[in-house]
């Protein structure tokens, strides 16, 4: 059975950090893209990062670059988000996802897995 695990989330003044991890189990995922996605209540879901399968590129939404980093570990099957800075406007339950569709990789679409998502708050 393939998972995707996320893990990090939680409470968190204005300015302060948190890093979320995914870890997969089930099958590897060395070739797929890895990405980060959000919901906030009412909202719909929105891209947050992204990461090629060897780490090479990565991509971002404007409204996290330059606070957040993405990061993958092949041989641990786990994709790491570093948050810093953070706002109360990225309060979300946040998702990773693994996939390999040809719909590029800030939608939702080209992801096949998804983990059952991680709460994030941010207080002002």
């Amino acid at each position: 059975q393939v998972r995707l695990v996320e893990s990090g989330g939680g409470s968190v003044q204005a300015g302060g950090s948190l890093r979320l991890s995914c870890a997969a189990s089930g099958r590897t995922f060395s070739s797929y893209a890895r990405g980060w996605f959000r919901q906030a209540p009412g909202q719909e879901r929105e891209f947050v990062a992204a990461i090629s399968w060897s780490g090479g590129n990565t991509y971002y939404a404007d409204s996290v670059k330059g606070r957040f980093t993405i990061s993958r570990d092949n041989a641990k099957n786990t994709v790491y988000l570093q948050m810093n800075s953070l706002k109360p406007e990225d309060t979300a339950v946040y998702y990773c996802a693994a996939g390999q569709s040809g719909y590029g990789v800030r939608s939702d679409q080209s992801y096949r897995y998804w983990g059952q998502g991680t709460q994030v708050t941010v207080s002002s």
